[in-house]
C-alpha cells in the first residue's frame, strides 16, 4: 500500500476549517472605525478639560461661600456674589443633552449602513469569521467602548453639577431638582445609558435603511421622541409618588412636584390654579390678598375657607432608584435593538 492508495482517515475530507479567534476582530474593528472612536474621544476629552477647569473654580468658590461665617457679613456676601456670577451656559444641562444622540448617531448608524451602502458586506460576510460572529464582535466592541467613554464623562458631569443641587439656599446658584429634565439624564448612569441607547438605535436604523445619512437622521428623530417620552410620561411613574396636604411645611425645596390639586369636603375642587369665580368669591384682590400664588396671596386665603391643597411629589432620596430603573430599561432596550440588528445580518442574503 503506497501513499497514494492509503485511504483517508474518517472525517478528514469533510473537516471544516477552524474558525478565526475572536481577538482578530478587535484589530479589524479598530482599523475600520478608528476615526469615529477618535472623534468621540476628542469631543469628550475637550469637554472634560473644560468641565474640569470650570468645575474646579466653581467648587472652590462654593466651598469658600459655605464655610464663611457669619453669612450676613460683607465678606460672605461677596463670596456669594462670586458664586452667583459663575452660573454659565452649562448650568441647566440642556446644551449637553445633544451629546448622547450625536455620539450614538455618528458612531452607531454607519457601522452596518456603510457596509450595506458600499457593498463591502459581500466580502466581509463571506470570510472565515462568519457574518454572525462578525456582527457580534464588532457591535459589542463598539458598544462597550462608547459606553465606557460616556460613563467616564458622566462621572465628571455628576461631580460638576453638585453645587447646583445644594441645599444652601443663601447661595446665588439656581437651586435645581435632581429630577430636572436637563439634569437627570446627565448624572449617574443616565448619560452612559442614553448614549448606549442612541448607539443601538443607530445600529438598527443603519441595518434597516442601509444608507448612512438617512440612518443618522432617523436616529436623531427616534432618540428625541424616546427622550421626550421618558421625561414627560415614563419617568414620573417609576415609583408611586408621595402625597402631602401641607406642602409649605412638608415638601422639600428640591423635590420633583408631579401634580397639584385642591379639594373641599373630600372632593376635588380644581387643579393647580383656582377659577376666577372662586377667587372673586372667597379671595378678592383686596389689600390683604395681593395676587401671589399658592404659597402667598390666594393660597392661605383658600386654606382658611376649607380648601385643602394636595401635592404629589418624588423626594430626592429616590434619585438613585430612578437612575437604576431608567438605566435598566435602557440597557434592555439597547440589547434588544442590537440583537435585532445581528439577527437581520444573519438573515440577509450575501
Amino acid at each position: 500500500m503506497t501513499t497514494l492508495t492509503t485511504p483517508a482517515r474518517r472525517g478528514e475530507d469533510d473537516a471544516r476549517p477552524r474558525p478565526l479567534p475572536w481577538r482578530r476582530m478587535a484589530g479589524v474593528t479598530w482599523r475600520q472605525h478608528r476615526i469615529a472612536l477618535i472623534a468621540v474621544a476628542v469631543l469628550l476629552g475637550a469637554l472634560a478639560v473644560y468641565l474640569w477647569i470650570a468645575g474646579t473654580s466653581l467648587h472652590n468658590a462654593y466651598d469658600a461661600a459655605v464655610a464663611c461665617h457669619p453669612q450676613s457679613s460683607a465678606a460672605c456676601q461677596g463670596l456669594d456674589n462670586t458664586v452667583s456670577g459663575m452660573d454659565n451656559f452649562l448650568s441647566n444641562g440642556y446644551i449637553l443633552q445633544v451629546l448622547p444622540v450625536l455620539i450614538g448617531a455618528f458612531a452607531g448608524a454607519p457601522v452596518l449602513a456603510r457596509e450595506l451602502e458600499t457593498g463591502t458586506f459581500r466580502y466581509a460576510w463571506t470570510q472565515g469569521f462568519g457574518r454572525r460572529r462578525w456582527a457580534v464582535a464588532k457591535l459589542t466592541l463598539l458598544a462597550v467602548a462608547v459606553t465606557a467613554a460616556a460613563g467616564a464623562f458622566g462621572a465628571l458631569l455628576t461631580w460638576y453639577y453638585q453645587p447646583f443641587l445644594s441645599d444652601h439656599q443663601f447661595l446665588g446658584l439656581p437651586r435645581t431638582s435632581p429630577f430636572a429634565p436637563g439634569m437627570f439624564d446627565l448624572r449617574g448612569v443616565g448619560f452612559p445609558a442614553w448614549t448606549l441607547a442612541a448607539f443601538a438605535i443607530g445600529v438598527l436604523a443603519g441595518m434597516l435603511i442601509r444608507r448612512v445619512v438617512p440612518a443618522i437622521a432617523t436616529t436623531l428623530v427616534v432618540y428625541v421622541g424616546l427622550a421626550f417620552a421618558a421625561a414627560g410620561f415614563l419617568r414620573e411613574h417609576y415609583l408611586a409618588p408621595l402625597l402631602t396636604a401641607n406642602p409649605n411645611a412638608n415638601l422639600p425645596g428640591n423635590a420633583w412636584i408631579v401634580s397639584t390639586w385642591w379639594t373641599k369636603d373630600g372632593r376635588v375642587a380644581f387643579g393647580d390654579y383656582p377659577p376666577a369665580s372662586i377667587l372673586n368669591q372667597f379671595c378678592p384682590p383686596t389689600s390683604s390678598v395681593k395676587g401671589g400664588g399658592a404659597s402667598e396671596g390666594w393660597g392661605p386665603c383658600l386654606l382658611q375657607h376649607g380648601y385643602t391643597m394636595w401635592t404629589s411629589y418624588q423626594p430626592t432620596s429616590r434619585f438613585w432608584p430612578f437612575q437604576w430603573i431608567e438605566g435598566g430599561w435602557l440597557l434592555a432596550l439597547s440589547v434588544l435593538l442590537i440583537g435585532a440588528a445581528i439577527w437581520l445580518v444573519q438573515r440577509r442574503a450575501a
